[in-house]
């Protein structure tokens, strides 16, 4: 090591650090931001870098994909059966296999129905509405590669942006708004903004890592994961194109900023969000957030406490396994979840009337609100808790560019959708349920309503 290395960095009233600790904060952290944060320009749009990686992936492994991701499902089955039935020592023992495969008899199940639900899609076999090109098969043929690549790239490369400090130094910086205004911890402004521009997925990833080792409680994992994984920009320009309202996306966007931070300050002071218990994840011992001495700045706080997390890292084996036990996880633990969950929305609302009946009581309220075509876009209200997609399909054919224009808003400002976001919540440790997601959907409706239809007042 040089001497430059070896000259320890004297801070009064702090700990010294060498060089080599500042680099280790800095260099991984820098790449962390590079590849979850920088907009990058791709052949389809605006996207990130790890984005961009993922459809190279795809566009590699191509239609080997969809098979790829039954074995896995198949083998989270297996492992789980035999975890739960014959409880051999070697997964009782491990503290990783245990938790990822030793699970309750009812997260076996939901495996179990993903997986089934998968091949008779792959296979296109028994139940027509199970692998119909609106149900199973947009499942397993257009999500789930995307989720399978973002989540080896994502998985292996989060240690990046949770392991070196650069939560810390967020923290430290933005504990002031946080705090007081989301009731959140500074370092949750993270995992919004890996989600705007990269993807709400890996907000729920970051914050259920977050919350596993005892950096959240209970009541902040579950407002961060359903206030903050917001949709990506790259999503939102998607479903802007769709609607065929490109010209109006600088409104669109700033819409969808102003209805969800109304959102993002109201849900954590209302139920069910505000009764989750403010407790650490069972097992783990809750870190408190330290508040900033009135010697120092937020910005020097942050930096000091980053290099003191960097420090602690000296093993590259040991990161590298954190990121590939991160895959694995995710693989085998949510993939299944997913295709069950995601399936039974879809074929709801692809061969029943559930959502149509369920969007009747968003008539007069449409109505009230001078919204035209409100009997049309009623359903959109609510079929967007199956697949945030749907109510950008369903509400293409209206003629009102301002009900378009709300529809695309309310979809987006909802955020819980169950082919992804909702799988995802409930086949992690988050503590929500699904009766939370329901009415944590139909809160985040009824307050952003209002407000994208007032803006759309103005704009139209």
């Amino acid at each position: 090591m040089s001497s430059l290395s070896k000259k320890m960095v004297q801070q009064e009233g702090r700990p010294s650090y060498t060089t080599g600790d500042y680099l280790k904060f800095l260099i991984p952290s820098l790449v962390g931001v590079l590849l979850f944060m920088v907009p990058i320009q791709g052949a389809d749009g605006i996207t990130i870098p790890v984005a961009y990686l993922a459809n190279q992936i795809n566009g590699l492994l191509g239609d080997s994909i969809p098979s790829i991701t039954v074995f896995i499902m198949a083998l989270s089955v297996i492992g789980s059966l035999i975890a739960v039935i014959f409880k051999p020592g070697f997964i009782l023992d491990s503290p990783y296999l245990n938790k990822l495969l030793n699970v309750s008899k009812f997260w076996v199940a939901a495996r179990l129905l993903g997986t089934v639900f998968a091949i008779i899609t792959l296979f296109e076999f028994g139940l027509e509405p199970i692998y119909s090109e609106n149900t199973g098969a947009l499942l397993i043929y257009d999500l789930i590669p995307i989720l399978f690549t973002t989540f080896l790239l994502a998985g292996l490369l989060l240690p990046l942006l949770l392991n070196f400090g650069l939560l810390e130094f967020f923290g430290a910086l933005l504990i002031k708004v946080m705090r007081p205004v989301f009731k959140l911890p500074g370092r949750s402004s993270l995992d919004c903004l890996a989600s705007w521009v990269g993807d709400g997925t890996i907000g729920v990833l970051l914050t259920t890592k977050q919350y596993e080792e005892g950096y959240y409680t209970k009541r902040e994992a579950a407002v961060v994961a359903t206030t903050f994984s917001v949709v990506s920009i790259t999503f939102t320009i998607v479903i802007i194109q769709y609607l065929d309202l490109e010209q109006y996306f600088i409104h669109y966007y700033f819409t969808i900023i102003l209805a969800g931070l109304v959102a993002a300050i109201v849900m954590p002071r209302i139920p069910p969000l505000s009764r989750k218990a403010d407790t650490a994840y069972e097992g783990t011992e809750l870190k408190a957030e330290t508040n900033i001495p009135s010697h120092t700045t937020p910005v020097k706080w942050g930096f000091n406490n980053a290099i003191k997390k960097a420090s602690t890292n000296n093993s590259a084996a040991a990161v590298v396994k954190e990121g590939v036990e991160n895959v694995l996880d995710m693989w085998m633990g949510v993939l299944p979840i997913v295709m069950a969950i995601g399936t039974v929305a879809l074929v709801i609302a692809e061969f029943t009337p559930a959502f149509t009946i369920l969007g009747k009581p968003f008539e007069p309220i449409l109505a009230l609100m001078q919204i035209p075509e409100a009997a049309e876009a009623a359903q959109t209200m609510v079929v967007g808790f199956a697949d945030m997609f749907l109510p950008a399909v369903i509400g293409s054919g209206i003629e009102s560019e301002m009900t378009r224009f709300i529809i695309a808003c309310v979809s987006v400002t909802q955020l819980v959708y169950m082919s992804e976001m909702g799988g995802l919540l409930l086949g992690s440790n988050l503590p929500v349920s699904i009766k939370d997601l329901i009415l944590i959907f139909l809160l985040r409706t009824m307050i952003t309503l209002p407000i994208v239809a007032a803006v759309a007042h103005i704009i139209f």
